[in-house]
């Protein structure tokens, strides 16, 4: 994994931009600790910070392929991210007549553009963000993976185009000012902490959609979608599609296993995370690789201050602790308390480049960097629940009728807490509106489905589509920030188009969310573990957390030096903070964010805007 950067010129020599270059390519040194590389022609520079996982002798970016014939193309790239299917394409390249120097993927996604041009995505398994300079064309083309594990950001004007892993590359450019405009106030207060697909935040910026890719040249730039779901019959009964899940699950798991460095996994206990590890340690045991290295994450005097409810029904220490006995794991439980999650606010700002997930981000950035002491690389249960219907919101009424996005069910709550300036110019219910249209107008339909079954495939797309990208994203971000890499099985886009069109009833086999996930791990999970009742990642429950946060927010309401004061109802927002209690659930954004999450977003909102000098125009 690695962050890259660059950008293309038309009407300036960048040879003489060297050390603007370096400075670019700096700001992502922690996503890549291990190496750095530049690459400078008239008009493309390339940056690449590396963090080692495959030949790590030899994989050094940006990566060089000079024409061997007059047909074949020179060409450049930097590139974030694994193939998980290398392996296979470079037997086929090879037929084809291509000679490697190196073992790494790099090399493989070089050679496969060299032969295939822009077609090459197609071929590819893996998590990916790439750009390619042909030097003869002077042409860029840029691509990421299909359900947008690995981020890519851009911004286009007169004449030049930049990109990078991170909207701080960008950023890092003397011509690119840090801005936001209504839209992006409508994305942060309205929308977030998700983001409308494609949408970059910061004024005149951009992000790659997952599953597109773009092409810039001398004529222009063009946009183009390599893939999409698809909504197909599907003829499996119940044990063909159970037996699919299993075996397709089973092959994504071992191709993510592959690795020149330690390798581990994220273990919660819970259904998805359980199912990882088992299949990791019957690899580990079919090649003799000893003990798979587990990680699981709590906070101080939560076992003290836990409370079931429907979102979070129980805690889950003594479920990992079952887990680790029937695996034998090298397990390594980390702990957090209060301080250091408060403390954690603004290093997730500063790793997202935006306001995100409060403690959620914080927590995670500082579970990764625990697990890094470990191993270089983890396999995580991320995106099962949009995948399978595993959330709350695909089995309540409410939810599934509601004209809106479900995990954010209380649009007047978000209304309140801006100003009314602030209102005005993001028109926060019609931009709102205007972004759920656009979601439903994207779905796929399948003639012949019933109202029910239409219902639930417009809740499956707006998951797989709209949410999972928001836990991707954090994810990435967070892990990256400390040079983890994260790899999530559960998005290997065969698994996705298969589930996808899993008809519900189906997909809820035994009467159990998940249920067809169940069935096919059945033999491979304790019987209780396999039908534990779904819990999320979890977060803090001291109240100290919540006394914390407030009271660090009512010194900024407090602050008319608060660049935060002038874009929320200030009022309101006291009035909030000054009633939240322990048991009170705010529905401010999905299962994990009420009170204390809201105060911490605002808080990091203010930190975002003074550390980076946002303007607002």
């Amino acid at each position: 994994m690695c962050g890259i950067t660059g950008w293309v010129d038309w009407q300036q020599d960048l040879t003489t931009q060297a050390n603007l270059l370096e400075k670019m390519t700096e700001t992502l040194a922690l996503r890549g600790p291990d190496a750095s590389g530049t690459w400078l022609s008239r008009h493309c520079a390339f940056g690449h910070r590396r963090l080692s996982v495959i030949d790590p002798l030899n994989g050094a970016q940006p990566m060089v392929r000079p024409a061997k014939y007059a047909e074949d193309k020179d060409c450049v790239v930097v590139y974030n991210g694994e193939l998980y299917n290398a392996q296979e394409l470079r037997i086929e390249l090879e037929k084809l007549g291509h000679t490697f120097r190196t073992t790494c993927d790099t090399e493989v996604l070089l050679l496969a553009y060299v032969e295939w041009g822009p077609a090459c995505v197609d071929k590819f398994n893996g998590i990916f963000a790439f750009a390619i300079w042909e030097t003869e064309h002077e042409r860029l083309f840029m691509a990421r993976d299909r359900l947008g594990v690995k981020p890519l950001f851009y911004r286009r004007e007169e004449g030049r185009l930049f990109f990078g892993s991170e909207p701080k590359a960008i950023l890092a450019h003397p011509d690119v000012p840090a801005e936001i405009d209504s839209e992006g106030l409508a994305e942060l207060f309205i929308i977030g902490p998700a983001r409308t697909p494609g949408h970059g935040v910061w004024r005149g910026m951009s992000e790659l959609k997952p599953g597109h890719c773009l092409t810039y040249d001398r004529d222009g730039m063009r946009l183009s979608a390599y893939w999409k779901l698809e909504s197909k019959p599907h003829e499996d009964d119940e044990q063909t599609t159970a037996e699919k899940v299993r075996e397709l699950l089973a092959d994504t798991v071992e191709r993510q296993l592959v690795s020149d460095v330690p390798i581990g996994t994220l273990l919660s206990g819970g259904l998805d995370s359980s199912a990882l590890t088992s299949l990791a340690v019957r690899y580990y045991e079919r090649t003799g690789q000893g003990r798979v290295n587990t990680f699981s994450v709590d906070y101080v005097d939560n076992d003290k201050y836990f409370t079931a409810h429907d979102f979070q029904p129980n805690p889950d220490a003594p479920w990992i602790q079952r887990m680790v006995e029937h695996l034998d794991t090298e397990h390594h439980p980390i702990k957090f308390d209060t301080p250091e999650l408060i403390e954690s606010l603004e290093a997730a700002v500063t790793a997202k480049d935006s306001p995100g997930m409060a403690d959620i981000d914080g927590s995670l950035y500082l579970f990764s960097r625990e697990i890094k002491k470990g191993v270089t690389v983890a396999l995580s249960g991320e995106a099962a629940d949009e995948v399978f219907g595993g959330y709350p919101w695909f089995h309540r009424r409410e939810a599934l009728e509601a004209n809106t996005f479900p995990w954010s069910l209380a649009p007047e709550l978000r209304e309140s807490v801006v100003s009314a300036e602030v209102r005005s110019a993001t028109r926060a219910r019609e931009y709102l509106a205007d972004r759920y249209s656009q979601a439903l107008a994207e779905v796929p339909e399948l003639p012949g489905e019933d109202e029910s079954a239409k219902r639930m495939r417009r809740m499956s797309y707006l998951n797989i589509t709209r949410f999972m990208p928001t836990l991707l994203d954090r994810k990435d971000r967070m892990s990256m920030a400390v040079g983890l890499e994260v790899r999530v099985p559960f998005c290997d886009h065969r698994l996705v188009e298969y589930v996808f069109n899993i008809p519900w009833e189906l997909k809820m086999a035994g009467g159990r969310e998940k249920g067809i996930l169940r069935k096919a791990l059945e033999g491979y999970l304790p019987y209780e573990v396999l039908y534990r009742k779904k819990s999320p990642y979890p977060k803090t429950h001291n109240p100290g957390y919540l006394n914390a946060v407030r009271s660090l927010l009512l010194e900024r309401l407090d602050d008319t030096s608060s660049p935060l004061l002038p874009l929320i109802d200030v009022s309101q927002v006291r009035e909030l903070a000054q009633k939240a209690d322990p048991h009170s659930h705010l529905p401010w954004f999905g299962q994990l964010m009420s009170a204390p999450q809201l105060f911490a977003y605002l808080l990091q909102f203010d930190f975002w805007l003074r550390k980076y000098k946002v303007s607002i125009v």
